[in-house]
């Protein structure tokens, strides 16, 4: 219990850090971060070829001569990448968050104890060619992995669907996966766009996304460009909030959202009078997504804006994915459908499904901001 609760310290200080926004005060968040790619110094290789040179979020030049054998990802979402994009049997190293990814356990866990996210002398034991870094890993980490004689790309962040489809790109071109990096992208895409046209024309519920502890996800986030894609509007977008910020009690009685978002085992929101008295609560329209398909800026976000628009538009989604189904009989028949509902952790439960923290408030909000570092 210790270390989680230093984990958590060490994660509060970095949302601080970061300039959280909050209703009531001038919000600051990721929309004047750095973009997910960098300044791209090349255009993208239709063959893969190596050498490549691509600049990240520290403004650093990184060339890589030739395809990278052991990768280390020090982030869930690198993993996922280099695990949907056919990267797999290159990483060598994953952080303890990506032990979803099945074989996962095979793998070097580079993370580190205590308020550290990162081992770095692991990282370096593990003879990496390539290390991708999330935006949630310090520049003095980055560094010091540098000066060990690493090679290394941080990712800026991610404001939208879009960033998310531009990290898998320039992850496939960084490792030589790109053919597999565009047909991810190109299966998003389609699958996104089914959604799109499924839920056009509809009525857009009010929701709120609860991230733990009364924060949240505004505007710059790819986390409100997930509901938007999905059919809903974000009470938080609406109420001016911006990046991950928490948000007042009066605003969530003013707004009364009719759907409540949670993200992961750290999403649950208040159990306060104000919360329990929305209307979606009072409907018993709580729904919880798991980390790997919301708060992870990889290629799963598909199956979580898919489980939304589910929720959000049943009978939109059910003739949508009839159509699909009738249309596209041949093509569709695998988990790669335009709308295909996939096995997933996703659940929607009543107001009391989702237990409290059991802890006091302030470590309540704590978790929430663990789940802003984990969504990395």
């Amino acid at each position: 219990m210790r270390r989680k609760v230093t984990s958590l310290l060490a994660v509060l200080l970095l949302v601080v850090t970061a300039g959280a926004g909050s209703v009531g005060a001038a919000p600051v968040g990721s929309a004047g971060a750095a973009s997910v790619a960098g300044q791209s110094t090349t255009t993208a290789q239709a063959d893969c070829s190596f050498p490549v040179t691509e600049t990240d979020a520290t403004g650093t030049e990184v060339t890589i001569e030739q395809k990278p054998e052991r990768v280390v990802t020090l982030s869930p979402s690198a993993a996922q990448t280099m695990w949907e994009i056919g990267g797999k049997s290159q990483v060598v190293g994953v952080s303890q968050y990506a032990a979803y990814l099945k074989g996962a356990e095979s793998r070097t866990n580079i993370s580190g104890a205590g308020q550290s996210r990162v081992n770095v002398e692991k990282v370096v034991a593990a003879e990496p060619d390539l290390v991708l870094a999330p935006n949630v890993i310090s520049n003095q980490t980055v560094q010091r992995l540098r000066d060990a004689g690493l090679t290394v790309f941080r990712f800026g962040f991610a404001t939208s669907v879009e960033d998310i489809y531009a990290k898998t790109e320039l992850t496939g071109r960084l490792t030589g996966n790109c053919e597999g990096a565009e047909e991810t992208v190109a299966s998003m895409r389609d699958r996104i766009e089914t959604v799109r046209e499924a839920v056009e024309g509809s009525e857009r519920p009010s929701v709120f996304i609860s991230v733990g502890g009364g924060w949240t996800a505004g505007n710059g986030t790819f986390v409100s460009n997930m509901i938007e894609l999905a059919g809903g509007n974000n009470i938080a977008a609406e109420a001016n909030v911006s990046g991950y910020g928490q948000i007042s009690e009066e605003v969530i009685v003013q707004q009364n959202p009719e759907w409540i978002v949670q993200l992961g085992q750290y999403g649950a929101y208040p159990k306060t009078e104000a919360y329990n008295n929305t209307a979606a609560v009072q409907n018993d329209q709580v729904i919880t997504l798991s980390d790997q398909h919301i708060s992870q800026p990889a290629p799963r976000v598909v199956d979580g804006i898919v489980q939304l628009a589910k929720a959000f538009h049943p009978e939109a989604y059910a003739d949508a994915n009839a159509t699909a189904t009738t249309t596209d009989a041949p093509e569709t028949t695998t988990d790669e459908g335009a709308m295909q509902d996939q096995e997933t952790t996703a659940t929607t439960e009543a107001s009391g499904g989702v237990p409290g923290f059991g802890v006091p408030a302030a470590l309540a909000g704590l978790a929430g901001a663990a789940l802003l570092a984990r969504r990395q």
